[in-house]
């Protein structure tokens, strides 16, 4: 589904190879988030780049398969290119600001009747997104993110003449979650596809044991064929999902507030989103994607906590000699 989008997006033609749900081929190539290779007729390996570059990529085209005349460029191809579809609002629902970075955790879905065959169960139109902020990385104790974002593939939306979604965890003794439950919004808009987001506290003695997590929501598709009240389960295990990504469009700092130089080496470090103590120019947030090349020192496309430190007291150095301080 997700090849079939992109072509229709992009106006693709050319054939797609896609890696399975498990990412087993990213994890056997290095995993490297944005990873280039070049891959030769007999399977091997010729090039391979940690983070992806057209213009080498190009060069070594030319150099492996030879030089093209006039060359190729992408306003040649006249792509019929098509948006998403959308069919209800969005950016109804302001977007839920979190109190620092978050790291997302391991969720899986929980079929309590396991003799169900997957092609009937219903779709999970709503997929959950859980993070946890690095201070119950380091402690503990912290915040737990849910996010209920609608999949785009299965063309749904929220009716809000339904009840409003709702969800209740189920934390074993070891994990205190307040609330354990928790009910979206009521809007006055008829529809909407805005992702339902809520912030809980969490405490842990033991994270071995995973939360089970009961969300209950009404499916309704665009096309206005269905309107169904959907029960799915969740199995969250609160230890960090290198393949997760990030989430886009979401606040940061409550009221805006700037990263400060003092703890700035962790709150870097803190978009390390696949754990391997080095923060990747796609981990980096975009809007000071400009800075990214001025902290990775040894200019190797990554930033090591060492770096990171450096930077912190360089703007420390910095403001020291501002008045009002200098933010990051």
């Amino acid at each position: 589904m997700h090849v079939r989008e992109a072509e229709r997006r992009l106006g693709s033609a050319i054939p797609w190879l896609c890696d399975n749900m498990a990412n087993d081929l990213k994890r056997a190539l290095g995993g490297a988030q944005n990873a280039e290779l070049v891959i030769d007729r007999e399977g091997l390996v010729v090039r391979r780049r940690a983070w992806s570059d057209p213009a080498e990529l190009r060069d070594d085209l030319a150099e492996l398969v030879g030089e093209v005349d006039p060359p190729t460029r992408v306003a040649d191809l006249d792509l019929k290119t098509a948006p998403p579809p959308r069919t209800v609002a969005i950016g109804v629902l302001p977007r839920l600001e979190v109190p620092g970075p978050m790291r997302a955790v391991k969720i899986e879905p929980f079929f309590d009747n396991q003799m169900q065959t997957p092609q009937s169960r219903i779709p999970y139109y709503a997929k959950l997104r859980a993070e946890v902020d690095l201070e119950f990385l380091d402690t503990g104790k912290g915040s737990l993110y849910l996010g209920f974002h609608l999949d785009p593939l299965y063309q749904v939306h929220w009716n809000n003449l339904t009840p409003p979604l709702e969800f209740h965890i189920d934390a074993p003794e070891t994990i205190r979650v307040h609330p354990s439950s928790g009910i979206g919004p009521a809007l006055k808009v008829a529809a909407d596809a805005d992702p339902r987001e809520f912030l809980v506290e969490l405490t842990a003695t033991g994270r071995d044991e995973p939360i089970d997590l009961t969300v209950r929501y009404f499916a309704c598709d665009d096309a206005g064929t269905f309107c169904v009240p959907v029960t799915q389960k969740y199995r969250i295990r609160l230890e960090p999902d290198p393949f997760a990504g990030r989430v886009s469009g979401r606040g940061g700092m409550p009221g805006g507030r700037p990263f400060r130089g003092g703890n700035l080496a962790d709150r870097i470090m803190g978009w390390d989103a696949d754990g391997d103590g080095r923060v990747v120019r796609e981990e980096f947030p975009d809007r000071m994607i400009d800075r990214f090349d001025r902290i990775d020192r040894n200019g190797d496309g990554a930033i090591t906590k060492k770096e990171a430190k450096r930077e912190a007291k360089r703007m420390r150095k910095d403001r020291g000699g501002r008045r009002g301080g200098r933010r990051f």
